[in-house]
């Protein structure tokens, strides 16, 4: 759904919207299990650039959720997850801030997108909530045991596999033997 500044001119836009999965690329590391549904309104915002310069704003505000498959951080094994994330997103037009010499970002400039040409289109909005609301690591449980460094065998299904640990770094030498005299 393309978000028109012409058509924001004349009147803000409410949206609700339903995109079945896989209308909307994740990437490849994350599947959409359920429809993803948003609502929300965009505006055209106003702003006084410079002097005799006024930039056109798009800020999207909203909700939207969906269910999401990925794979666990430690073992491998599809994890679902549910996001639900509001938001409140401001779009300047893409080149609007260029040709400024480099000044530091402030909080507030950090969360500002850009828009190309004449509008912005939503669904790309909707990705970045959605990769956003996911968590940098994601785990099936708290105490999932991973795989097995050597093998490759998933230590929570299978038990404890019959590797040793035959390579020993030779810099956990001296803490193995402090270890080894306070057994005795």
């Amino acid at each position: 759904m393309l978000i028109e500044i012409q058509e924001l001119e004349l009147h803000p836009i409410d949206f609700r919207v339903e995109f079945s999965p896989g209308v909307i690329d994740l990437g490849p590391d994350v599947r959409q299990c359920s429809p993803l549904r948003t609502e929300g309104r965009a505006d055209l915002v106003e702003e006084q650039h410079e002097k005799h310069k006024v930039v056109q704003d798009i800020r999207l505000k909203g909700k939207l959720e969906t269910s999401l498959e990925a794979a666990c951080a430690r073992c491998l094994e599809p994890v679902l997850l549910k996001v639900s994330p509001t938001f409140d997103l401001l779009y300047r037009p893409l080149g609007t801030d260029s040709g400024h010499e480099e000044l530091s970002v402030t909080d507030a400039e950090a969360e500002i997108g850009y828009y190309k040409d004449q509008g912005l289109l939503l669904e790309d909005a909707l990705r970045e909530q959605v990769l956003l609301a996911m968590p940098l690591k994601l785990v099936c449980r708290e105490d999932c045991k991973g795989l097995c460094a050597h093998c490759g065998k998933n230590l929570n299904n299978e038990g404890q596999c019959s590797c040793v640990d035959l390579v020993q770094d030779p810099r956990w030498s001296a803490l193995k033997e402090i270890r080894d005299k306070l057994e005795q």
